[in-house]
């Protein structure tokens, strides 16, 4: 009896722990900020924490300290004043962070870095990584994709020119972590097939790039075949490896470098008919020392998994809203595959994912939240995270001025796969969220600790959205975790862009009284 009751009371104390061991701290509204502020969490930078803000064409750095007091806030002097920029991307380390940005000036376009210091200041001159001239037209967005290693030592830059139906050309530029340029080379990767077209690309910790190469029955149609494409550094020669896609079509091709076990793995959802319902998870693992097919298989959803994750709709297209968010590779090889349930409506009209096909499904899939912390034998070699079906970074899209577009977000499906292929376990987490010509506040993010990842996002109660989250272990067990300690009224979060900072730290955005602010969470 008495071992009992002192059992009850530790069990208590270890809860009342567990809530006050996770705390929240606001940002103050900086009411100089515009209500239309464009912005992305850097990250942590010396100990503090660095936001990037965008209004029309002024550019900010506000830097936090540990309590999100503003310690500075710096204006990015050095842009050009007579050129719009047109892309940013960012690569952050403990001490310093790159900003990456395209411009055009004239006929000449131009990508540029900038090594910004735990101030927000610039340290040193600005670094040119490359450019593109004589253009005979003015672009309207970025030209180039930016992409680092999963160590952070190698980035490049590459654009692609479709101008030759039958031969794309990729000029790739590779750099170290100082930016000391490594190789410039221009590929001619051949298009033998009227509907063939450069997918995804990545760059590996030993500044190999590779990408992908698909085949499409038509134009925005089906994927029913698939080569790799791979080009060691110091090669101009790139090697273009067929994959096998039989009887069946994909959607949604995803790439994930695996650097421990110096692997690729290639996944997709696949329906076996043209425009079918999605039936389930192809995926391949390439062997990248001996270029040679390891593993190829699919996994079919039985009808179980499509009753526990559907929402309104019939089992058979339990799957056809899901996208690919989080693709996280073990340490044993094995992987994790997250999806979640997306999709928009605008005047009653619902758009399917062949609607949206000739738009990527996927927002700078080189960010997003990172986690290369593994931490014990759990989740091990951190998550590459993709955007929404809409492909807006701050989630402002509108199908016309006098419609009303109405953005959804509902059940994500988690299934975590053995080094040889075999489906281990799957699990969903329910949700139900939408928003008006706005995504901003719907979605999730993740804080992956290593030995658990934590879901967060909104719970819609009413007219208010409430901030929650769920654990989930690397065996598949999900546990609702209690409301986070001091929570205040009239913040709305912004989970989606998150960005996590530490083992178990995130900064999250938020919304008060119509101005951007930032919460930094700890757990």
């Amino acid at each position: 009896m008495k071992r009992s009751i002192l059992l009850s009371i530790w069990f208590v104390l270890g809860s009342i722990l567990g809530v006050s061991a996770q705390n929240i701290v606001y940002s103050e509204p900086d009411r100089e900020d515009p209500r239309t502020l464009n912005f992305e969490v850097v990250g942590k930078i010396g100990g503090k924490f660095m936001i990037y803000k965008n209004a029309r064409d002024d550019h900010f750095f506000s830097v936090y300290d540990a309590d999100m007091k503003l310690a500075s806030k710096v204006k990015m002097d050095f842009l050009p004043e007579r050129s719009r920029i047109l892309g940013t991307d960012f690569l952050t380390y403990s001490d310093f962070a790159y900003f990456i940005y395209q411009y055009q000036l004239k006929n000449v376009y131009y990508v540029m870095a900038a090594k910004i210091g735990p101030d927000g200041k610039k340290m040193g001159d600005v670094i040119q990584l490359d450019t593109t001239a004589s253009m005979g037209y003015n672009a309207n967005n970025r030209i180039y994709t930016i992409v680092n290693s999963e160590d952070k030592q190698k980035l490049a830059a590459f654009k692609i020119s479709t101008r030759n139906d039958r031969e794309h050309v990729v000029t790739s530029c590779v750099f170290d972590k100082s930016l000391q340029q490594l190789e410039k080379v221009r590929m001619a990767i051949p298009m033998p097939d009227r509907n063939d077209y450069l997918g995804e690309f990545g760059v590996d910790n030993d500044g190999n790039l590779v990408c992908l190469r698909e085949t499409s029955v038509a134009e925005n149609e089906s994927i029913h075949k698939v080569s790799l494409v791979t080009k060691p550094l110091g090669s101009i020669n790139p090697t273009i490896s067929e994959i096998k896609v039989k009887n069946i079509y994909l959607d949604d091709t995803r790439i994930k470098i695996d650097n421990l076990n110096k692997k690729i793995l290639i996944t997709s959802f696949f329906s076996k008919q043209k425009r079918g319902n999605i039936d389930g998870l192809y995926y391949t693992l390439w062997d990248k020392q001996s270029n040679t097919e390891l593993l190829n298989a699919t996994t079919v959803f039985s009808d179980e998994f499509r009753t526990d994750v559907r929402g309104e709709g019939s089992v058979k297209t339990a799957f056809n809203d899901f996208y690919l968010k989080n693709l996280i590779l073990r340490r044993d090889g094995g992987f994790m595959m997250i999806a979640e349930s997306a999709y928009m409506s605008s005047r009653g009209n619902n758009f399917s994912r062949w609607d949206l096909a000739n738009s990527s499904p996927f927002f700078n899939p080189g960010l997003g939240f990172g986690g290369g912390f593994g931490m014990g034998g759990g989740f091990g070699m951190g998550a590459m995270q993709y955007g929404y079906p809409w492909g807006s970074p701050w989630g402002m899209n509108n199908m016309g001025a006098n419609n009303v577009t109405r953005y959804f977000s509902d059940n994500i499906a988690i299934i975590s796969f053995e080094p040889d292929g075999k489906m281990e376990w799957s699990n969903v987490i329910r949700k139900t969220q939408y928003d008006d010509n706005t995504d901003n506040f719907i979605g999730y993010g993740l804080v992956n600790s290593g030995d658990q990842i934590r879901f967060v996002f909104n719970i819609q109660d009413k007219r208010s959205n409430i901030l929650t989250d769920q654990s989930m272990s690397p065996q598949g067990q999900i546990d609702r975790n209690p409301t986070i300690k001091n929570l205040e009224r009239g913040y709305d979060f912004m989970p989606r862009h998150a960005k996590q900072t530490g083992a178990r730290q995130a900064i999250v955005p938020c919304m008060f009284r119509g101005y951007t602010c930032f919460a930094k969470i700890d757990y």
